[in-house]
């Protein structure tokens, strides 16, 4: 190790340090052959160094993604051991390497992150296999020249498509729709361990042992405070936490590493990797949803080490073009963040559909998520552009591509003015069809964009992000106070505020709730209200009080049966005559609506329409529950199309039966945000839908140069037609003034 870390010190390039590596290791392990394979951006493993091996090999010698034992190394993240190699069935034998004398092979993977940068291979003549001591040396060695590599420590020897500094392009998934350009900012940055090598090895086992116990300190004091003892799922996690500290298995690695002449935050980070990457080989999703428990308890354990547990960043202290990168993160972290130096946002582990996702839509700026790796792959200060159109990022972009996309957002700019211009302009279609464009909000932020948007009312309030962003369950005081300043802020705009949709994926981490297997259809919004009336209860009266005076406006969600409206309608007209009895001023008028969501619903919506004032389609459920695919799951997400025959026919449903009994219905959700779906909405016969503020131009735009009577006759003879297929491209060609035939 001592040796290791003066090569890693040597002047030189990288090259010559690889190549004293190997003859390093083959000298440690008495193996007659050391041999490194980086990996390529392609997947595949290229020779970059050897100790035994025909030194012409080294760069001519590519191993394909998977290929052979090496490759099997590579893509199971696991070392591999083999007595005689030649006889196994994976073996791939490269003539140009001369390797056709050796039998025995050990293979461990170069890991940073729990990701595979390359592999050491050590191989001997004669048949046997390695004892344990032989794969933990390597193991650790491996993890050294990882430590190097991803610094640069060995930069030259890297090659084009393994070089930090070089330009990477990354695919994720759009949150929140704009384009930025800026730097990175990590939201709590990843320790970087910089001394990997033990001076003192006594001195780095008691560091270590000292903030374990600090560690397992931390999260005791934190399952006992009070606001978070019986925090359900909060206090679930802390819980894992403390198992995760406290596990043997898990401590006794890491002193053994340090035993191996590692630091104790090199033995933190060695351990993290090889660990993670056997729980990334696991199928049982337990175990990956674990990572993420593992991940924050070894950067827990690192900033323990640091002497920064306690010392986070000053969240506030920004660059002008921030571009926030997290490996996940909460809508209350991203509201810590000062907006207005706030370019977009970056999450490795989020949806669209996740709540900082809409936090990021509310605050207008661009955001992606599911970037696979990207943490690993990126340092703070790094330039980079998020595309929340196409969902890439592309960190450390060269010049080409900074004005290619410095044009196009200056293009986005002068459309996003023109839009601005039709702010007060009627949304009324050119044969005279007036459409309500709406705007979905859920924080006091998002009511600055009622204006600005040019919308015609909050049309979908979602209280539950009130909830979300707190550590505390908000008392009558508090949200009767917060619903009040919305009323104030939409004047004399309507409001139509979301009782609780909680449960499901939007869990509060002070209410406990069972584990479900499918928590989308499970106990949440108007289920669990009703079984747990005093939540209903309190809200109710928070939006009683708010609205004295006002009109007032709450639609339920999850509806599925009848029934459930009853039971609500009871409980508000309970609360309004407790609050009469008590002497507030009422509101001026209660409506009260339903949410269609539920597919059992439809069957009952003229006894539905008979008990509610008003209805809201809420496209997303709705649509993931007709065809049964959960919109989050990557692998089902597109398996339907809002614009196929059955949804539209479902769609068209729904307006007919509010049309014969003379109840307002809007559409709430994605699909009413794309101008081409808004315009089969319309089609359909809606005339109000509710959107993000930044769709309502866009949106507006079309309806203007829309004739409603044609795009009419056009949905009619498409849903008669039953041609599925071809609805999408119709629409488009009728969009752009072709001629439409059906």
């Amino acid at each position: 190790m001592r040796r290791l870390r003066e090569i890693m010190a040597e002047p030189g390039d990288g090259q010559a340090r690889l190549d004293k590596i190997v003859r390093q290791i083959a000298g440690l392990m008495v193996a007659e052959v050391c041999s490194i394979y980086l990996k390529r951006q392609d997947g595949s493993l290229e020779l970059f160094a050897t100790e035994g091996l025909n030194k012409g090999a080294v760069h001519n010698t590519r191993m394909k993604r998977g290929e052979g034992l090496v490759g099997r190394c590579a893509e199971l993240a696991t070392p591999v051991n083999e007595p005689d190699a030649q006889a196994h069935p994976a073996f791939s034998y490269r003539p140009e390497t001369g390797e056709e004398i050796y039998h025995s092979l050990l293979a461990v993977p170069i890991l940073r992150g729990g990701v595979v940068l390359g592999v050491i291979v050590v191989q001997n003549r004669t048949p046997r296999e390695y004892i344990e001591d032989d794969v933990e040396v390597l193991e650790t060695t491996a993890m050294v020249v990882a430590e190097n590599l991803a610094s640069g420590a060995v930069a030259g020897a890297r090659g084009p498509d393994l070089d930090r500094p070089q330009s990477d392009t990354i695919a994720g998934t759009p949150l929140s729709s704009g384009i930025a350009l800026g730097h990175v900012v990590l939201h709590e940055p990843r320790v970087v361990v910089t001394e990997l090598l033990a001076e003192d090895p006594d001195a780095e086992l008691v560091r270590l042992d000292i903030a374990i116990e600090r560690l397992r300190e931390n999260i005791d004091d934190m399952l006992r405070n009070d606001s978070i003892s019986q925090a359900g799922a909060h206090h679930d996690v802390l819980e894992a936490y403390r198992m995760f500290a406290n596990d043997r298995g898990w401590v006794r690695r890491m002193r053994d590493a340090v035993r191996e002449g590692l630091s104790a935050g090199a033995a933190v980070e060695r351990v993290h990797n090889a660990t993670r990457a056997r729980m990334l080989r696991q199928n049982d999703p337990f175990w990956r949803e674990r990572l993420r428990d593992l991940d924050d308890l070894s950067d827990r354990l690192q900033r323990v080490l640091a002497g920064k547990l306690n010392t986070a960043a000053d969240p506030l202290a920004l660059p002008e073009d921030a571009i926030l990168l997290a490996r996940n993160m909460g809508p209350a972290e991203l509201l810590d963040y000062d907006p207005k130096r706030l370019r977009a946002l970056i999450v490795e582990d989020a949806s669209a559909q996740s709540h900082v996702a809409i936090v990021a839509k509310a605050l207008g700026i661009a955001a992606v998520g599911q970037v696979s790796g990207i943490t690993e792959r990126v340092s703070g200060g790094d330039a980079a552009i998020v595309d929340g159109e196409t969902g890439e990022v592309h960190l450390r972009p060269p010049p080409e591509l900074v004005a290619a996309y410095s044009d196009k957002v200056r293009f986005l700019a002068r459309r996003q003015s023109q839009y601005r211009a039709l702010r007060d302009t009627p949304a009324r279609t050119k044969d005279g069809v007036g459409i309500r464009l709406m705007m979905n909000a859920g924080l006091p932020v998002d009511m600055a964009h009622l204006d600005d948007c040019g919308a015609d009312g909050i049309g979908l309030f979602r209280t539950e992000l009130q909830f979300m962003i707190t550590s505390t369950f908000p008392r009558l005081e508090r949200q009767t106070a917060a619903y009040r300043q919305i009323l104030e802020a939409a004047g004399d705009k309507p409001v139509v505020f979301r009782a609780l949709d909680i449960g499901g994926d939007k869990a509060l981490p002070y209410l406990r709730q069972p584990k479900e297997d499918n928590p989308a259809i499970g106990w949440r919004a108007i289920r669990l209200a009703l079984d747990r009336p005093g939540l209903l209860r309190l809200q109710v009266r928070a939006f009683l009080r708010a609205a004295g005076g006002r009109k007032l406006n709450v639609m339920l969600p999850m509806v599925s049966e009848v029934a459930e409206i009853d039971a609500a309608r009871a409980l508000i007209a309970d609360e309004a005559a407790r609050m009469r009895a008590a002497g507030h001023v009422p509101p001026e008028s209660i409506a009260v609506g339903a949410m269609v969501e539920v597919p059992s619903i439809l069957f009952d919506l003229d006894a539905l329409l008979a008990r509610v004032d008003f209805l809201s389609v809420g496209s997303n459920d709705l649509l993931q529950f007709l065809f049964a695919a959960d919109r989050m799951n990557a692998l089902v997400a597109s398996r339907y199309d809002p614009l196929s025959v059955s949804a539209l026919r479902a769609l068209k449903l729904i307006v007919e039966a509010a049309d014969r009994r003379d109840k307002p219905i809007t559409l709430c959700g994605e699909m009413a945000a794309r101008p081409l779906e808004a315009m089969a909405l319309i089609g359909l016969g809606f005339r109000a839908v509710s959107m993000a503020p930044a769709s309502i131009g866009p949106v507006k735009s079309m309806i203007l140069s829309l004739d409603a009577s044609r795009i009419r006759a056009v949905m009619e003879s498409l849903l008669a037609a039953g041609n599925g297929g071809s609805i999408r491209e119709t629409l488009r060609a009728f969009a752009e003034g072709d001629s439409v035939e059906i």
